[in-house]
């Protein structure tokens, strides 16, 4: 019996609450009623002007602008190394001198034999202007001297071979040999890389072969450099498509003039495509009704009342979403607090949000 008169008091307690709450309802200005109920304070955002974007996504791989890897072209001992690890070199300069002392006996005997064939072939060639010799010696000691001077020409250049020399300026890599050390043809010494310029090789399915094309921007992230982008350049398209994968080559080159970018180095490229300036605003003021966009504009002046309209939305990026139409910029929205408020409101600014504008982007369909 007492569980059953507390129940009783419980839904009578209940009942008249409710009955109160349906009373104070009913008594509330309809204009309060449909507005969410007296003023609502609100977080508002300019409609700013931003540069948006179709982009194509892909994935590369960096290559160097030029890249080599040292080796020699005789099998000799290393006599002489004239770099370290990571130094940087210009063409021409010297990286490694081989042993050649044959050779260096072997020129100096040639050049010996050329100096004696020069003097003989002067000897003559006075003898026959003063009519003692005849024309056809002076022809003879004249191929000698071309045959000793061919001589010492080519032990010029086996010398040569023994000397290596960066063919380029860039980046030396890790040093594998060391001085009296034997190597050869084939025999890494260390690689040589000119990263002035990163090449970035990637694939697009062929379907986009109408959208891209030299001249294009594109832009890279690496996980090695988080929230940094580096901007680059389409500047070849290949002129076949893989018949079994359907894609495309194309390469891009980037100005990597600080060094940061490696060869190797997996990196995330966007192709932007379509560059327009629309207005933008952030997403948290975009609302939705079955289909259709709507936000919530503010006037400016006191005791604003809010505007619901009708938008139109391009693509997004982070907090940031394209206008196509419905907004100019300059107007304000309501960027936070949307959800407790009905055209109509009067609203209290409490904060406001002036955006710089910014660069948004987006996939490409």
């Amino acid at each position: 019996m007492r569980k059953a008169a507390f129940l009783i008091v419980a839904v009578a307690v209940f009942a008249l609450m409710a009955g109160a709450v349906a009373v104070r309802e009913l008594l509330r200005e309809p204009e309060q009623a449909f507005a969410g109920g007296g003023v609502q304070p609100v977080e508002v955002a300019d409609v700013t002007t931003a540069t948006f974007a179709d982009t194509i996504e892909a994935i590369g791989t960096a290559r160097a602008n030029e890249q080599v890897t040292i080796s020699a072209q005789v099998s000799e001992i290393i006599g002489r190394i004239a770099f370290e690890s990571g130094d940087r070199v210009t063409a021409g300069q010297i990286l490694v001198e081989q042993a050649g002392g044959e050779e260096y006996a072997a020129l100096n005997e040639a050049r010996a034999t050329e100096r004696e064939a020069r003097q003989e072939q002067e000897r003559f060639r006075d003898l026959a202007e003063r009519g003692i010799a005849p024309t056809q010696r002076v022809q003879e000691t004249q191929a000698a001297l071309d045959r000793a001077t061919a001589r010492v020409r080519a032990v010029e250049a086996r010398l040569a071979n023994r000397i290596i020399r960066a063919p380029f300026d860039g980046v030396v890599g890790l040093r594998n040999v060391s001085a009296g050390e034997l190597v050869g043809p084939g025999d890494i010494i260390a690689t040589l890389d000119d990263v002035s310029r990163i090449k970035l090789d990637f694939t697009v399915p062929e379907r986009f072969l109408s959208v891209v094309s030299a001249g294009q921007v594109i832009v890279a992230r690496s996980d090695a450099f988080q929230g940094e982008t580096f901007d680059g350049e389409i500047t070849n398209v290949d002129s076949r498509v893989d018949p079994v994968t359907r894609a495309v080559t194309v390469r891009a080159e980037i100005d990597n003039s600080d060094g940061r970018l490696l060869p190797g180095m997996l990196l995330t490229i966007e192709v932007r495509r379509d560059v327009r300036e629309r207005p933008a605003i952030p997403e948290t003021a975009v609302m939705r009704r079955n289909e259709q966009a709507f936000v919530y504009v503010v006037p400016t002046g006191d005791n604003p009342v809010i505007e619901a309209r009708n938008v139109d939305l391009g693509v997004r990026s982070g907090a940031m979403i394209e206008v196509v139409s419905g907004l100019q910029p300059g107007e304000r929205v309501v960027s936070e607090g949307t959800h407790r408020l009905r055209p109509g409101a009067p609203v209290q600014v409490t904060r406001q949000w002036h955006s710089t504008g910014a660069t948004a982007v987006g996939t490409a369909p």
